[in-house]
């Protein structure tokens, strides 16, 4: 059969997205929980090669780690696919985030309020850059629990950057975040140069 130009089936845009945050923050969990396919891990489990060189205060459960990327896609109509790289958290795995980074459209950082600061080089990462990026505080049992606004205020985030609650255990929570980032990049992309 041939298709007239007209006729052909439109493909979907593709569009990269990082998922990043501090250690423990829930990336890789968020991959996972919204991916419609198998997510690919680097994970291995943490030895006592990390002791004093990643600070687990907080989440002395955790027993794996993010090496190099957690990768996932999702569609989000029949327009745009998703694909996630989940970026590692410890400061010795951050040479990966220039190449991850690469012709991304954004950035979820996800930030753990039993450890807020940890969100500071993600997201002074993403303002140097000049990526787009929206913060999604993942709620953990037993956190802290604070306002949207206490956030905002304790990272310093200027008005326009979207800050939004997710579990990212849940496909939908995690679905909402991604939406609400390719939202903010769209207004971003429209908006008048200086404006």
């Amino acid at each position: 059969m041939v298709f007239a130009r007209s006729d052909r089936p439109r493909l979907p845009t593709a569009i990269k997205i990082l998922i990043a945050g501090g250690f423990g923050a829930g990336k890789t969990t968020m991959v996972g929980a919204v991916s419609e396919t198998r997510p690919l891990r680097t994970e291995e489990v943490l030895t006592d090669r990390g002791v004093g060189v990643d600070d687990i205060s907080g989440v002395t459960d955790k027993r794996t780690t993010t090496v190099a990327m957690d990768f996932g896609r999702i569609t989000l109509d029949q327009q745009y696919v998703l694909y996630l790289f989940g970026t590692p958290g410890q400061e010795r795995f951050w040479f990966v985030w220039d190449e991850l980074a690469e012709g991304s459209l954004g950035a979820v950082v996800l930030a753990d309020t039993r450890r807020l600061a940890d969100c500071f080089p993600s997201i002074d990462y993403f303002e140097r850059r000049g990526t787009p990026f929206v913060v999604a505080v993942n709620t953990f049992e037993g956190a802290p629990t604070y306002e949207l606004d206490e956030v905002r205020l304790a990272l310093q985030l200027s008005p326009s950057i979207p800050i939004v609650m997710c579990d990212a255990r849940k496909r939908k929570s995690s679905r909402d975040v991604l939406i609400t980032l390719v939202r903010h990049s769209a207004e971003l992309r429209a908006a008048p140069v200086g404006g």
